[in-house]
């Protein structure tokens, strides 16, 4: 026979409780969670993701109530939300640079995982679940980005989709089946609305597992020692969840901005023309948080073969592919090429130095992203790609092995206590 659960709840909250422990998980892990005392703002960014991919996936099926996958009718059902159905402006802006805020708050998520050095042990697994759910989110931006079917998403689809071919042997079988014929045409639309509101629970299932990381091994903080006693640990409720709300108001005031005052900012002007197969765009530019990777796929303009013979081992298109994934793929190794035993910059002079050098590269090759693939962005973006990868396969690992961190504190109230 089980035992009765013992619920400190009172009325039809205990009732529940008792029966179905909800409440008790929720104040164990939500409510009385101990959580290290000394995290600053940028710590909000884990909540305010999260409240991103809830607002996407709402608005989200609200917006699929509306919208036809048909490559003849999409462009007209998004213009009719927008015109006729109440509030479908609202909403549609809402999803649209919904996107770009999400990405914006991962983004910044993860450079402080890096500078503070979340991904070491025992977080491992907990920043690989991280590392993948950036590479859904992209896969998902891409699929929603090519729905509205104007100009911008029919070549951005033809452009991205034709990548795959250069994969050896199956190159070409996953672009039949991605296109689910000889070209991008309406079963490749139907594929990816599909596939675009299918991924978000996927991103939610990936989620959940990452805060169940997170309890597991509990959160890093900006001085990257472990908790030793209670004097380092504030309960979570109402302490951190009053500052996750106060950060999350404050970010919200900027989506607000993008959505009442200049909702098309972040898009192209193109996209506001119905895809004409027939007429191909000067420049083809993906969405703003694609850029810096979108820069590396153009970075690599050689066939690398045999020499003095005509045998091609890797394609420029196919170098390119490998140096993009590559380049998001890197953040699962992470963990195992900075093996500093110190986790915060705050301790590693040189490694923040390198760290905002890299900041500064990935803000580079965004732009250059946003340009066209001639003349001296093409040998930039070569060198910004360059750093990229160094930066990971050389910089960190030569760091971990030569820097000299400062002293770390023993402690976080002791280190609070002398203004460390």
């Amino acid at each position: 026979m089980s035992s009765k659960h013992v619920t400190s709840f009172k009325g039809i909250t205990g009732w529940i409780d008792q029966r179905l422990p909800i409440f008790t998980l929720m104040q164990n892990e939500y409510g009385s969670f101990p959580t290290p005392r000394n995290f600053n703002y940028l710590w909000n960014f884990g909540a305010i993701s999260l409240f991103m991919l809830l607002l996407m996936i709402g608005s989200g099926v609200v917006l699929a109530m509306h919208y036809t996958a048909d490559t003849h009718l999409s462009f007209n059902s998004v213009e009719r939300l927008m015109r006729d159905v109440n509030y479908g402006w609202l909403l549609r802006y809402m999803h649209m640079n919904g996107a770009s805020m999400f990405f914006l708050a991962v983004y910044i998520h993860l450079f402080r995982g890096m500078y503070y050095g979340s991904y070491k042990e025992p977080r491992e697994l907990l920043w690989i679940l991280g590392v993948l759910i950036l590479f859904l989110m992209i896969a998902t931006a891409f699929m929603g980005y090519v729905l509205p079917w104007g100009q911008m998403s029919f070549w951005a689809a033809t452009v991205i989709t034709n990548l795959m071919s250069a994969i050896p042997l199956v190159g070409d079988p996953i672009v039949t089946w991605l296109w689910g014929g000889f070209s991008v045409d309406n079963p490749t639309l139907t594929r990816f609305y599909a596939l675009h509101y299918l991924l978000p629970f996927v991103i939610f299932g990936v989620v959940f597992l990452h805060i169940a990381a997170l309890h597991v091994c509990g959160s890093n903080n900006p001085l990257g020692i472990e908790p030793k006693s209670e004097k380092d640990t504030l309960p979570f409720h109402p302490y951190y969840t009053m500052k996750d709300t106060f950060g999350l108001c404050v970010f919200l005031m900027l989506y607000a901005v993008f959505i009442f005052w200049m909702p098309n900012a972040l898009g192209h002007p193109d996209n506001s023309i119905p895809a004409n197969p027939m007429m191909t765009p000067p420049h083809i530019v993906p969405e703003w948080y694609f850029l810096p990777f979108y820069a590396i796929l153009r970075s690599f303009t050689i066939d690398i073969g045999i020499p003095f013979t005509h045998i091609v081992l890797i394609s420029s298109k196919l170098g390119g592919v490998i140096l993009m994934v590559t380049s998001i793929a890197v953040g699962f190794v992470l963990p195992w090429l900075d093996t500093s035993p110190v986790r915060s910059a705050r301790f590693r002079p040189l490694y923040r130095i390198f760290f905002w050098v890299f900041v500064a590269d990935s803000i580079l090759l965004g732009y250059l992203g946003s340009q066209p693939p001639e003349g001296i962005y093409v040998i930039i973006s070569q060198i910004a790609m360059a750093y990229y990868f160094a930066h990971f396969f050389l910089v960190i690992p030569l760091l971990s092995k030569y820097e000299k961190p400062l002293p770390v504190p023993k402690s976080i109230h002791e280190a609070i206590g002398s203004g460390a």
